[in-house]
């Protein structure tokens, strides 16, 4: 639903796409796209793709016709073929919400072209922040990298926990995050199923943590935050955001 209202969340998009610079392209990573082995999308024209049930009918009926951009999927491919990851597949995909949600708050008038990348959510975090590290060339090619996910994602938790203060299980999680990304300390983040306090009540399945680490990955250790968004909810779900600068 946030894609039709106005909060902290779409607010943060807004501002980062009138302050960034502009890129030539989009590297899209979205959590709703999982695959078995690295893939990215060669569709030259997105479709919009609506993943999701039960919901009211004006948000099926928004679209985000950006181009696609099939040279910097072909780069992107060979960038994580390069660095020994896997065999990345090249297939036509969409953009599904997790890409032109935030997508249509930073550039609404969907103009730059955009490639999609799949996360593998079987491979863990250590391997998206390689894939990361892998695909760095690319921020001096003009393209940005965008990791769209969320801080905490349990959806059963969320749809029993009355409205009100967010569980401690939450902040408790979300600030052990904040703290290494402030600090970063990529080590641990990347071992977060093991040192973060309640990282499986957070993350029952970790795709939706995954983009982060490829955004990670992709600004190096000296990476700086330049944007932070602090959007805890008063259920059981987060939603911060960062934008990283590849320069300490």
């Amino acid at each position: 639903m946030m894609a039709l209202a106005e909060c902290n969340t779409t607010a943060f998009f807004k501002s980062l796409g009138a302050e960034l610079s502009r890129p030539r392209a989009i590297l899209m990573v979205s959590a709703h796209w999982d695959t078995a082995q690295p893939a990215a999308s060669v569709s030259v024209q997105p479709e919009t793709i609506h993943d999701f049930y039960g919901f009211p009918a004006p948000l099926y009926e928004l679209r985000y016709p950006a181009p696609g951009s099939p040279d910097v999927a072909r780069r992107a491919a060979a960038l994580i073929d390069g660095a020994g990851l896997g065999a990345t597949a090249l297939g036509e995909r969409g953009l599904d919400h997790g890409a032109w949600t935030p997508l249509r708050f930073m550039y609404p008038a969907h103009d730059i072209p955009v490639s999609q990348l799949a996360v593998q959510s079987s491979l863990g975090a250590r391997h998206h922040y390689e894939l990361g590290l892998a695909l760095a060339p690319l921020a001096n090619e003009g393209v940005m990298i965008i990791g769209s996910g969320g801080m905490s994602h349990n959806l059963r938790e969320w749809r029993s926990v009355a409205p009100g203060a967010p569980p401690a299980w939450l902040t408790e999680f979300v600030a052990w995050v904040r703290h290494a990304i402030e600090t970063r300390d990529h080590a641990a983040l990347v071992d977060y199923v093991r040192q973060a306090p309640h990282a499986a009540r957070n993350h029952p399945t970790d795709e939706h943590l995954l983009p982060l680490f490829v955004a990670l990955g992709a600004a190096g250790a000296n990476a700086r935050i330049v944007r932070e968004l602090r959007d805890e909810t008063d259920r059981a779900l987060s939603l911060d955001g960062y934008a990283f600068s590849a320069t300490g």
